[in-house]
C-alpha cells in the first residue's frame, strides 16, 4: 500500500522540476510606431460685430474678432463672406427690402476689405499648436454713403460665415 502512494507522489515532484527548468535560448525583435500629426483648425469663436446708430452724419465703425486654434506650423487662412449682399463691395445688411452698406476689413485703417478669395483678399496665419488660441481682429465700418443717408429707420442685420482653410 505505501508503495502505490509513491507514486503520485513522484510524478509531482517530476512535473514540478520539469516546469522550472531554464529555457535553451531567447529571441528577440523590435517593431516600428509610428504616428502623423494631421494638419488641424478650430474655430473657438466669432464675436458680434454691432454697430450701434448710425444716423446719416459719419461712417460708423466697429470690431469683432475671430478666434482659431490651428495644429504647430500649419499654414491657415480666414475667409469671410459677402453675407446677403451677393458681394463684398459692399456688404449690405437688411431690414425687410432696405439696405444698409457696411464692409470688413483685415486692417485698422481700413483700407484692405476682407472676403473668401484666397491669395487676394483673405487673412492667413501659421499654427501654434491646437491648445494655443491666435485671434483675428475684423475691423467694420458702416459707409457714409448716399445709400446709406437715404436708408429707413430699422434694425439692419446680415450674417457672415467665416471659413477657415488649412
Amino acid at each position: 500500500m505505501f508503495r502505490n502512494s509513491i507514486v503520485p507522489i513522484t510524478a509531482g515532484v517530476m512535473l514540478a522540476l520539469a516546469g522550472s527548468a531554464q529555457a535553451a535560448g531567447t529571441r528577440t525583435t523590435t517593431f516600428p510606431v509610428t504616428a502623423t500629426v494631421a494638419s488641424n483648425c478650430l474655430i473657438n469663436s466669432a464675436s458680434a460685430m454691432a454697430f450701434g446708430d448710425y444716423d446719416g452724419s459719419d461712417v460708423v465703425d466697429s470690431t469683432s474678432t475671430i478666434a482659431v486654434r490651428c495644429s504647430k506650423n500649419a499654414p491657415f487662412t480666414i475667409a469671410l463672406s459677402d453675407g446677403g449682399a451677393g458681394s463684398i463691395a459692399p456688404r449690405k445688411m437688411s431690414f425687410g427690402t432696405e439696405t444698409l452698406e457696411y464692409n470688413l476689413f483685415s486692417d485698422a485703417g481700413r483700407l484692405s476689405v476682407w472676403g473668401s478669395t484666397v491669395g487676394t483678399n483673405t487673412v492667413g496665419g501659421t499654427g501654434t499648436g491646437l491648445a494655443n488660441v491666435l485671434t483675428r481682429t475684423v475691423y467694420g465700418r458702416v459707409l457714409n454713403s448716399a445709400a446709406n443717408q437715404a436708408a429707413a429707420v430699422g434694425d439692419y442685420t446680415d450674417t457672415i460665415t467665416v471659413t477657415v482653410a488649412y
